[in-house]
C-alpha cells in the first residue's frame, strides 16, 4: 500500500517519576523514488559494515501534521509491518488526512482511521510547549533525524570501443533527512519533552 513507518521510543525521565518508555508510530505514504527499490538493496554488498557512514546529501526538514489516529487492531490491511513495528505504540499511531485519502482510494477500510481534534476546531488547543497544565490536551511536536539511508542509485558512464556512451548502476547515494511531527495528545503529560528550555 506504499506505506512508510517511523517508530520512536522515548525513555522515561526518572526525575519526573516516569519509569516506563513511551512509544510513538508515525505512518505516512511512501512516494516512488523516495528510497531505492528493495531488489537493488538485496543485490548490493556492503564493504566495511561497521564503518560509521556520512550521508552524501542532506535533504530538507519535513514538517508533518499528523491529524489522524490509526486503530492498531485494524491496521494490518494498511501494512502487515505495523503489527510488529508499532506493537508498543498501540494507542499512539498517527497519520495524515491527505495520506488517508490516498489509501481510501486504494480500497483500504476507512474504519481504522479517526480524525483527531485540530487547533482550527478547538480554539483553546495550544502547542504543548506553551501549555501550563499537564492534564490539558495540546498539540505535541516530536522531531527525529534519519542520519543515513539509501535514497538513490548511482549511475556511472562508460564508453564502448565504438565510442558509444552507456550508463550502468554502480552504487548507492546516501541521504540524511529530518522530520518534525505535530499531533494531538489528550494531556500534556504525554509530551513532556516538548517544553521550552
Amino acid at each position: 500500500q506504499e506505506v512508510k513507518i517511523f517508530r520512536a521510543l522515548i525513555l522515561g525521565e526518572l526525575e519526573r517519576g516516569q519509569s516506563q518508555f513511551q512509544a510513538l508510530c508515525f505512518v505516512t505514504r511512501l512516494h516512488r523514488n523516495e528510497i531505492i527499490p528493495s531488489e537493488s538493496m538485496a543485490k548490493l554488498r556492503q564493504k566495511n559494515p561497521r564503518t560509521v557512514r556520512q550521508a552524501e546529501e542532506v535533504r530538507g526538514l519535513e514538517h508533518l501534521s499528523m491529524d489522524v489516529a490509526v486503530n492498531f487492531s485494524k491496521a494490518a490491511q494498511l501494512s502487515s509491518h505495523i503489527h510488529n513495528v508499532c506493537a508498543e505504540a498501540k494507542e499512539a499511531i498517527y497519520t495524515r488526512e491527505e495520506d488517508v485519502k490516498f489509501w481510501l482510494e486504494k480500497g483500504v477500510d476507512g474504519s481504522m482511521f479517526e480524525v483527531l481534534p485540530q487547533g482550527s476546531d478547538v480554539p483553546e488547543l495550544q502547542r504543548c510547549r506553551l501549555c501550563q497544565d499537564r492534564w490539558k490536551p495540546c498539540i505535541c511536536s516530536y522531531s527525529l533525524s534519519i542520519e543515513w539511508y539509501p535514497c538513490m542509485l548511482k549511475y556511472c558512464r562508460s564508453r564502448d570501443a565504438a565510442g558509444k556512451v552507456s550508463s550502468y548502476k554502480c552504487g548507492i547515494r546516501s541521504c540524511q533527512k529530518g522530520y518534525t511531527f505535530d499531533y494531538y495528545v489528550p494531556q500534556k503529560q504525554l509530551c513532556l519533552w516538548d517544553e521550552e528550555t
